[in-house]
């Protein structure tokens, strides 16, 4: 299988409810990651789009979040409609999404 330029990792963190913190799985991110997946089979963009599932990411508030790379870019409270729009914008065509970018001083 040949290396994805690109690479994003989803955060599915989970803590139990109540927690300070807060969980990007709280927040809608497995449906998020479900339908990235489902954009990826319905592109077939294996050769391009690798997408995986992490732990958490960091700034919890703004979940849920996805980290694109080799940019290293942080999106956050993105959303299954964003979908098409990511992978269109930035995943296939290599520019980020500003309105869902992180802001600078988050990431």
């Amino acid at each position: 299988m040949p290396r994805p330029t690109r690479q994003v990792f989803v955060c599915t963190q989970q803590r139990p409810p109540g927690h300070p913190r807060g969980s990007c799985a709280a927040k809608a991110a497995t449906p998020l990651l479900q339908g990235l997946w489902a954009e990826l089979q319905k592109r077939q963009a294996y050769e391009q789009v690798a997408i995986t599932y992490a732990g958490c990411l960091g700034p919890c508030d703004g979940g849920p979040n996805l980290l694109v790379y080799p940019e290293g870019v942080l999106y956050q409270r993105v959303t299954p409609e964003d979908i098409p729009e990511l992978f269109e914008r930035h995943l296939l065509g290599g520019e980020p999404v500003e309105r869902l970018r992180a802001d600078a001083s988050t990431w």
